[in-house]
């Protein structure tokens, strides 16, 4: 490789505006290298020569170059094989054959093979520039196209996948890198935090897309009822089998079984799907002989595996099978600049399907969102929201019908949470054993109170706990009744 190579970094940019072009010239004859060089650079773009096919192709392996001037007659390797080695890795760069061959069904192999154009030598330089230039439009115009085509493609498989959080978004990039595969894939998360729509997501950007999806609540499969929920039965196999039944395992044959609450299978359950992991095989109860399957298996748990394991409450074996890829799904807590978009996001969508006008929150509640755990994660956030939304007063959500504390854990509303200056139970509101009963006023006192006490009567904590100014909880303490807190 000659000493012509200069960075394919301008002015420590890698963006394709600020860089120079690279373009890299393979020819055996040092003068056209020369001369193609220095014309090149001239244009304003960066050279690298080449001067074999072997050396090309060694160029190619190691940077990415946005055009190839490329010499049909090479010594080790020619042109014809420097292109068949482009088309086998899939890559796009545009090629522009110089030669000094006239050869018409040469150019056509050339085109053929994916060149963008062929010239024949002496070169008349200004057609080089003019070819260069439409090559690098073109390629830049197939870029943009393939970004749209990538991001049309995320918005549809992602499409029930709301936020756009650091961690949200390192999920959905190993969900890219894994859909193309054929992988299992475990899925590991706290519940409530949508595990089964990563899964859909996994299976609908991959190759078995237009194979069925079958989700199973591994938790409510029993030992005797097992067999034939999983791998089916023929009729008048036992009692009551009134007709043949096509088990789950079957049903998602050229597709994907998702297999939800792993955690929670049974061990002789596990056994079985193990077996069927292992073979490829099922043989449906009252058959005799097996029939093959091609699945692919995600499967999801809340639990920790390790414990489980060392417990012997789950197989090591079965683990490792369903393990080819781990997948872990952030909480609610790890991408807490979501809270306010979900909220919006379920807010609106309530609104929707029950006819009603745009709702919207108030900053002040929203802050309070953002400052909760949310142990449920979303689907703990969701019916929240939808409480809100019932018991409003307008179209303004302004305070929070949830039975959470901001900032603690939940309590039960029977606890005593209240501060020794109000510890008498007569100043909680009185809960009817209707939960609509209770007030959003009452909902909102109870849960100053509760803060108030979790912050060890600290009125500024109390105020940061709940997401609210102090002067605002001077305002709410004299509205409920409370003034007596602010000696705190």
């Amino acid at each position: 490789m000659k000493a012509d190579r200069n960075s394919n970094n301008h002015n420590g940019k890698k963006t394709d505006v600020l860089r120079k072009r690279v373009v890299l010239i393979a020819d055996d004859d040092n003068i056209s290298r020369r001369i193609l060089t220095h014309y090149v650079q001239k244009m304003g773009y960066t050279a690298v020569a080449a001067e074999d096919g072997e050396e090309c192709i060694r160029c190619i392996s190691e940077q990415t170059f946005d055009v190839i001037l490329l010499d049909i007659n090479m010594p080790k390797k020619d042109g014809f094989e420097v292109m068949l080695h482009l088309k086998a890795h899939k890559i796009s760069t545009p090629v522009i054959m110089v030669t000094a061959s006239n050869d018409v069904p040469q150019a056509v192999k050339c085109i053929k093979l994916g060149a963008y154009e062929y010239l024949t030598k002496p070169l008349n330089i200004d057609r080089l520039e003019i070819v260069m230039r439409n090559a690098l439009a073109e390629s830049a115009l197939k870029d943009q196209i393939q970004q749209l085509k990538k991001e049309l493609k995320n918005s549809e498989l992602f499409h029930n996948i709301v936020g756009k959080s650091a961690a949200l978004k390192l999920t959905m990039e190993q969900v890219r890198q894994v859909m193309g595969t054929d992988l299992n894939v475990l899925i590991l998360g706290e519940s409530g935090t949508g595990k089964e729509l990563f899964a859909q997501a996994i299976h609908y950007g991959s190759k078995r897309k237009s194979g069925p999806f079958v989700s199973v609540n591994c938790a409510a499969i029993s030992n005797n009822l097992a067999d034939s929920l999983l791998f089916g039965h023929v009729k008048g196999s036992f009692t009551g089998a009134d007709k043949d039944h096509i088990g789950f395992f079957e049903q998602a044959d050229k597709g994907t079984l998702f297999l939800d609450e792993i955690g929670d299978m049974d061990s002789e359950v596990q056994a079985k799907i193990l077996r069927a992991l292992q073979e490829r095989k099922i043989r449906k109860v009252g058959e005799k002989t097996e029939k093959n399957i091609d699945i692919r298996i995600i499967s999801a748990t809340n639990r920790d595996f390790s414990q489980a394991i060392k417990n012997n409450s789950f197989r090591e074996d079965l683990y490792y099978r369903l393990e080819e890829f781990l997948l872990f799904i952030p909480t609610l807590r790890d991408r807490a600049e979501d809270i306010p978009i979900l909220a919006k996001h379920f807010l609106d969508e309530f609104a929707r399907s029950n006819n009603i006008e745009q709702l919207q929150f108030d900053p002040e509640a929203l802050k309070i969102l953002e400052s909760y755990q949310w142990p449920g994660n979303i689907r703990e956030l969701k019916n929240a929201v939808q409480r809100s939304a019932v018991t409003r007063k307008g179209n303004i959500i302004d305070t929070l019908r949830t039975t959470f504390v901001p900032g603690t854990k939940n309590t039960s509303a029977s606890e005593k949470t209240l501060p020794e200056a109000v510890e008498d139970s007569s100043t909680l509101p009185a809960r009817n054993a209707d939960p609509m009963s209770y007030s959003l006023e009452e909902n909102e006192r109870d849960a100053i109170i509760k803060a108030y006490k979790a912050s060890h009567g600290n009125l500024t904590k109390t105020a940061r706990m709940l997401g609210i100014g102090r002067a605002t909880l001077y305002r709410k303490l004299s509205k409920f009744g409370l003034e007596n807190l602010k000696t705190g």
